[in-house]
């Protein structure tokens, strides 16, 4: 824990560049070399990608329900920690008697016994991304990672915190040697939430190709409002999505 908090301390001196003030207009810094990852991006997903969300539409909706459960579960280990830094103890409590009781008696979070038992999901996962926006770190440039996607210098140092010790579930599978989890478990993981959050939106992002003039640019507001929307806890829909999470193989 200690050695955690160091990372995360030595990261917040990091981010001691990132003026405040870019947070009302993010610059596209990288412009040039964000198009071509994101053109990369794009053909991943055309090739890969998006098939494989197709044929994971045709699945039973039971497994679909179940698997989305599991993720949803999941993501509770590092949206805990992250509602402890942002002072909501109370959502903190909430999702820790929901991963307890679903984890246990739901069977690893198939089942959503906590909704049953009157523990409503009523919070959004959040991530260190979010807690450094709500701490008023700037989010920086802009930026488009291969196979991850969009982000910014705040986000995507909030994710390299999540595998420098602030993600539970990486920590007993990639960076502990255990006999109950391997590497590709967390791997599979964050593969199969992509994929989720993929099948969940093939429409909305077909839509906003077809309409878009400008498709890069398209994807690079809806990112970085959904962002804001998500440290400011907003309950504003957002059309394209239809999950709770845009992340993507990263984000929350």
């Amino acid at each position: 824990m200690k050695k955690f908090l160091s990372i995360f301390i030595s990261i917040l001196l990091l981010l001691s560049f990132v003026n405040k003030s870019n947070a009302e207009e993010v610059k596209d810094c990288f412009e040039g070399l964000n198009r071509a990852t994101f053109a990369f991006n794009q053909g991943l997903d055309k090739a890969l990608i998006e098939p494989i969300s197709k044929g994971y539409r045709k699945l039973p909706m039971p497994i679909r329900t179940g698997t989305s459960n599991v993720l949803s579960n999941l993501s509770n280990l590092v949206t805990i920690p992250n509602n402890i830094l942002q002072g909501d103890l109370k959502a903190a409590g909430l999702n820790t008697a929901r991963l307890s009781v679903n984890t246990t008696i739901g069977i690893f979070g198939i089942f959503d016994v906590a909704q049953q038992m009157g523990l409503v999901k009523d919070y959004k996962k959040e991530d260190y991304g979010q807690t450094l926006g709500t701490w008023g770190v700037g989010e920086g440039c802009y930026l488009v990672l291969p196979i991850l996607g969009p982000s910014t210098v705040r986000d995507s140092i909030g994710t390299l915190t999540s595998v420098l010790g602030g993600d539970p579930w990486y920590n007993v599978t990639v960076k502990n040697d255990t006999q109950y989890f391997k590497d590709s478990d967390y791997y599979v993981s964050k593969g199969t939430d992509g994929i989720n959050f993929r099948s969940k939106n093939i429409e909305a992002f077909d839509n906003l190709e077809t309409n878009s003039m400008d498709f890069y640019a398209s994807v690079r507001s809806l990112y970085l409002q959904d962002r804001k929307q998500k440290i400011l806890n907003s309950n504003k829909i957002i059309d394209t999505q239809d999950d709770s999470d845009w992340d993507d193989l990263q984000s929350n």
